[in-house]
């Protein structure tokens, strides 16, 4: 029914759609969902128009200029993986013997959930808007020219367009001994549409028009692109008449294979006829996913941050055949799979009800590292060809074990803890034997932050190994291991307690970026000076000069914790919620200081002096970074120890970004640096307001959720409904008055248990459905315990 309900609206909300294009255009659908504008200042940086199997990454303004650095100036352009297609197009436009106008100057790019459109002027009454969208599932994309002629008499133009192949295999082929070939491009007449084959491999792509008067056009075009590769330009025109005050569009299709051309035929048939239908069914599906925890609060900013953010992350799915479908880290230059980044992204994709991509994602991590490890350790990165680049780094064998129990609360998919459990096994053996050499619990190597020396004990690296033995003694429990849950339980309760003693700095007011010998602190001293220097932080050579001398006159032998880049991973002990209550307000006091309006610094000895006029032009780099995952931990981590407002005041960095150069999207490093799209930040987003605003604390193997709300003082009226937990949904509002506060809460599954969770105040009344309850009060909070499908919770102030 919610379906149905779905479909309805949006072909209500096309009826009513005041545009002025011609039923079958696509424009004509999009238009109608919601958009986000581009600024004016960014149109010449990327774009993506995504899709599971495709997608396709050019310049705001229209053009498909050279990109990325991963594989140098390839990144950009539409990719199928495991292959490049092309590295993209150009379109003219022009009329009679008038001078050809190259598309590649926008003067308004506008995003939207589905695909993307650019707004051309190609004269005083000509406008035109190009339109694209990548279907679900599909090796392929639709493109559409729509020109509208504001004139009072017939306009006749030639289109060109102009297709750049470049098959291309993706990063790390030439370990599968692949190599490129020059492109072969030809025309067929008899389908009018071009047809490109890689000369060493069954590479294939196709392009071509919805006309039926295509003509190929010249191999010297005026508007051919300029960019490095083996592929070739190839151009065919279309003769197109528009009617007085009327629009007339045109459409284009490319679509490709990494086997055969045809494949890649059937693909170009199927979009070819069925454009409309597949954006409708993409519109229909993002629609849903909009409604899926779907939020409503008085800030829409915010509100409008976080439902972008599961638009965002389904931009990044890959779905290759023949090696596995999992969420992708970054666009344009880390397509591929990260442990790392899913560790945190798949639990923003488990508060928002992806449960199925989460399990492919996990699925086809294990998979990926069986390949390559066969002791527990999970991988750091893999392409899209399957070939693993990084074995894995500390961090990440813990964090993906941490995942998977936080995988079982949300869905109680018990099959799953039993699929992993010798895996989970195996990787705590691997952290607590191959990687503690003094057996002192803390695995040694990388963790989140690489940076050269960096590679002794980590903070991070601890604690996700104390989170993830806490998860293992569960999973044994759960699995019936008796033995094994006491040893993990032990070892975890033990591991809390050393890095609360044994990583806290006292005269820092800070946990520690890592434990080390004296020599190896020195050296990496002499390393964040020569950084620091080279930034020009005069503030920050200060410090760790002071710091030089106190570690080199320190007669202490042995391994011992220090401060000395500020990391961000110091508060992850506040984020997983394990540090001491005193230490952790300390902590939080410290961790503001390496903050600018847009939110923390990766490293915070490279913190600006002026924090206020921090701005995209001279801060951010991967080298004095700030970023939206460390600004989310801490969003996290300011809840966790009661400091709601404080937590706030993160998201609403964060929202300084949203948006900021590609609409709709937030980037990597923020404002403007790195990825455009970036999977984590649904965690940094999602996390802070489903788990602990609103207070879900799922508990689906028990058919049970505790609801333990916090929100921010601003948020006197919010909702936040159809929240997936298991096979049940639930949604919780929030209404105030002038002397009470109602919590409505409804489920599906009326059999489940609810426990709704408050802090108490002796002026309190509670009622229930209409009737006064005496709460149980624990730790200062008060628990009412609820059935049914609707419940209404009044706590009226007495005081009033």
């Amino acid at each position: 029914m919610k379906n149905t309900l779905i479909i309805i609206a949006i072909a209500l909300l096309a009826m009513q759609c005041t545009s002025q294009y011609e039923d079958q255009s696509i424009a004509w659908l999009m238009e109608s969902t919601e958009s986000a504008e581009g600024k004016s200042e960014y149109l010449e940086s990327p774009y993506v128009t995504a899709g599971d199997k495709l997608y396709m990454v050019g310049h705001q303004n229209g053009s498909f200029p050279d990109l990325g650095w991963h594989v140098e100036g390839e990144m950009g352009g539409i990719w199928n993986h495991p292959i490049k297609l092309m590295d993209g197009f150009s379109i003219s436009v022009t009329e009679e013997d008038n001078e050809i106008v190259c598309l590649d100057d926008a003067h308004t790019f506008i995003n939207h959930p589905t695909g993307n459109r650019h707004l051309f002027t190609y004269s005083d009454n000509i406008n035109i808007t190009r339109t694209q969208f990548v279907p679900d599932g599909e090796e392929g994309v639709v493109i559409e020219l729509a020109i509208d002629n504001k004139s009072n008499r017939s306009r006749t133009l030639n289109i060109t367009f102009n297709g750049k192949t470049e098959l291309l295999p993706v990063w790390l082929s030439d370990s599968l001994n692949i190599k490129d070939g020059p492109d072969k491009v030809e025309w067929d007449e008899s389908n009018q549409f071009y047809a490109a084959v890689d000369s060493l491999n069954s590479w294939h792509v196709i392009f071509g028009s919805n006309q039926e008067n295509s003509i190929r056009s010249p191999e010297e075009n005026t508007c051919n692109l300029d960019t490095i590769g083996r592929g070739d330009n190839a151009a065919f025109t279309n003769q197109l008449s528009v009617e007085p005050n009327a629009t007339k569009t045109i459409q284009y299709v490319i679509a490709g294979s990494s086997d055969s051309r045809e494949e890649a035929l059937e693909t170009y048939k199927y979009i070819s006829t069925e454009s409309k239908s597949l954006l409708t069914e993409k519109m229909n599906r993002f629609a849903e996913l909009k409604n899926q925890s779907r939020l409503e609060i008085p800030d829409k900013d915010i509100e409008k941050m976080y439902t972008w953010m599961k638009y965002n992350t389904d931009w990044l799915i890959r779905d290759v055949e023949g090696v596995g479908r999992g969420l992708s880290a970054g666009i344009p230059d880390y397509p591929w799979w990260f442990a790392a980044d899913n560790a945190y992204a798949l639990q923003g994709w488990l508060a928002t009800g992806r449960f199925e991509d989460v399990l492919s994602t996990i699925d086809l991590l294990y998979k990926l590292s069986g390949k390559v490890n066969g002791n527990g350790r999970v991988i750091h990165e893999a392409s899209t060809n399957g070939v693993v680049y990084n074995k894995g780094n500390t961090n990440e064998t813990p964090h993906i074990i941490y995942l998977l129990w936080k995988y079982y609360e949300w869905t109680g998919n018990k099959d799953v803890l039993e699929r992993y459990y010798d895996r989970v096994k195996a990787g705590l053996n691997y952290l607590l034997e191959e990687r503690d050499p003094d057996g002192n619990r803390y695995p040694n190597g990388h963790g989140m932050m690489e940076i050269r020396g960096l590679d002794t004990e980590m903070i991070d690296v601890a604690v996700y190994t104390q989170q993830a033995l806490a998860a293992a003694s569960k999973m044994a429990e759960v699995l019936g291991f008796e033995t094994d849950r006491q040893r993990y339980a032990k070892l975890a309760r033990d591991l809390e307690h050393k890095i609360n003693e044994e990583w806290w700095v006292p005269e820092s007011n800070s946990y520690a970026d890592f434990r080390a010998t004296k020599s190896e602190t020195l050296s990496l001293i002499e390393d964040a000076i020569v950084r620091s220097d080279t930034l020009d932080k005069p503030w920050a050579v200060e410090e760790l000069e002071k710091i030089r001398q106190q570690v080199f006159s320190d007669s202490e032998n042995g391994v011992n914790p220090y401060v000395v880049h500020h990391n961000w991973v110091v508060n992850t002990p506040l984020e997983m919620g394990i540090a001491d209550s005193a230490k952790a307000q300390h902590a939080l006091e410290t961790a503001r200081n390496y903050t600018s309006r847009f939110g923390m610094y990766v490293t915070g000895i490279d913190r600006d002096e002026d924090r206020e006029e921090s701005n995209k032009w001279e801060v951010f780099s991967y080298v004095g970074a700030v970023m939206t995952l460390p600004t989310g931990v801490q969003a996290i981590s300011e809840v966790n120890y009661g400091n709601i407002e404080e937590s706030y005041n993160y998201l609403h960095m964060l929202e300084n970004s949203f948006g900021y150069a590609l609409p709709g999207s937030m980037y990597e490093v923020s404002p403007d640096y790195g990825m455009i799209v970036q999977a984590w930040n649904i965690y940094s987003v999602s996390v802070p307001i489903v788990e602990h605003y609103f207070g879900i604390k799922p508990k689906a193997f028990d058919k049970e959720i505790i609801i333990r709300p916090n929100m921010p003082d601003g948020w006197k009226n919010a909702s936040l409904k159809d929240v997936r937990v298991g096979d049940n949904s639930i949604g919780i509002s929030k209404v105030t008055e002038s002397d009470s506060v109602t919590y409505i809460i409804e489920q599906e599954k009326g059999e489940w248990k609810l426990r709704l969770e408050l802090s108490y105040r002796d002026s309190m009344q509670i009622m229930v459905n209409g009737s006064d309850v005496e709460p149980e009060i624990k730790k200062g909070l008060f628990q009412v315990s609820l059935e049914g499908e609707n419940n209404r919770i009044t706590i009226i102030n007495r005081n009033n």
